[in-house]
């Protein structure tokens, strides 16, 4: 099964042909496409109405149960009738499927895959048309890699713990693949982070991106203006004395405040410690519940 999704405000992506035989090829998008392959129609004890959880998660589901695609439809429309949303696409079809009717080759479908070889930057959906030329006219690092891509899709629900890397059915499909660093993610956080790389020219500063994220400077001259996500790694939520959660992933970190932190006399330094985890609005107050759940008998 698969499902799209293009930002608020974007039109219908325009993807590129398939190549086969007299069909023609079509334009590159103006913005890439997110998808996010559901992992568990086969689990015996997935649930018929989608759980609250993974709808605050989540943009985009796929490889759904008909029963479980009409629940989230319904939850979506409910959850974004009074906010700006992406547009969203469920299918009930695999994303091989989707992108066969679409026309779109897998080359130009990146899976984005904690064990893939090269980090997700700036370079995977949109390149420079002065390619390899750096600004003062000399030729600059030549890119021989995969990509740019149309399509980023993420498999199963980014967020186990411990991993059971779902993403190992659709490696096996041989996608061109990429990371986003070597510390688990949710889906939401994983679709974001994406999303601001490829979009926003953001770059994920970590050790084991780095080298990837020089390659790509160095293929665009130094021309491409990037700017460093903030981390905030297995963060501990505090809901009162003797009442605090660990989540066992990373995140994007919440932007501060700047005119209450001027207000309050404090800098970057001093925030540092206290940066609060980027989460879909309403997850705390569940995990809240949940907690209190855990202490009922």
């Amino acid at each position: 099964m698969a499902a799209s999704s293009t930002e608020p405000g974007s039109s219908a992506a325009s993807l590129l042909g398939s190549g086969s035989g007299s069909a023609p090829a079509r334009s590159r998008p103006a913005r890439p496409e997110y998808f996010v392959e559901h992992m568990e129609e086969d689990d015996p004890d997935a649930p018929d109405v989608f759980p609250q959880w993974a709808l605050l998660d989540t943009v985009h589901f796929t490889s759904l149960s008909r029963a479980s695609i009409a629940s989230l439809e319904s939850q979506l429309a409910s959850a974004t009738s009074t906010t700006s949303a992406a547009a969203f696409q469920l299918h009930s079809d695999s994303v091989m499927t989707v992108a066969a009717a679409r026309g779109v080759e897998k080359s130009q479908i990146c899976l984005l895959d904690p064990k893939a070889p090269r980090a997700l930057t700036f370079r995977d959906f949109r390149r420079s048309a002065t390619d390899a030329t750096a600004s003062d006219g000399s030729s600059g690092e030549v890119d021989t890699v995969d990509g740019p891509f149309d399509w980023f899709l993420f498999g199963g629900i980014l967020g186990d713990d411990p991993p059971r890397d779902r993403t190992a059915s659709l490696r096996e499909l041989g996608f061109p693949r990429r990371h986003l660093g070597g510390v688990q993610m949710t889906t939401d956080t994983a679709l974001g982070v994406t999303k601001r790389v490829v979009e926003d020219d953001f770059r994920l500063n970590l050790p084991d991106s780095q080298a990837d994220e020089g390659h790509a400077s160095r293929a665009e001259g130094g021309n491409r203006v990037t700017q460093a996500f903030t981390w905030v790694d297995q963060p501990e939520l505090k809901f009162g004395p003797g009442e605090a959660v660990e989540m066992p992933f990373r995140y994007m970190a919440e932007q501060p405040d700047s005119s209450a932190q001027a207000s309050a006399g404090t800098d970057a330094s001093t925030t540092a410690a206290t940066l609060r985890p980027l989460m879909p609005p309403g997850m705390r107050a569940l995990i809240r519940k949940d907690l209190d759940r855990c202490f009922e008998f």
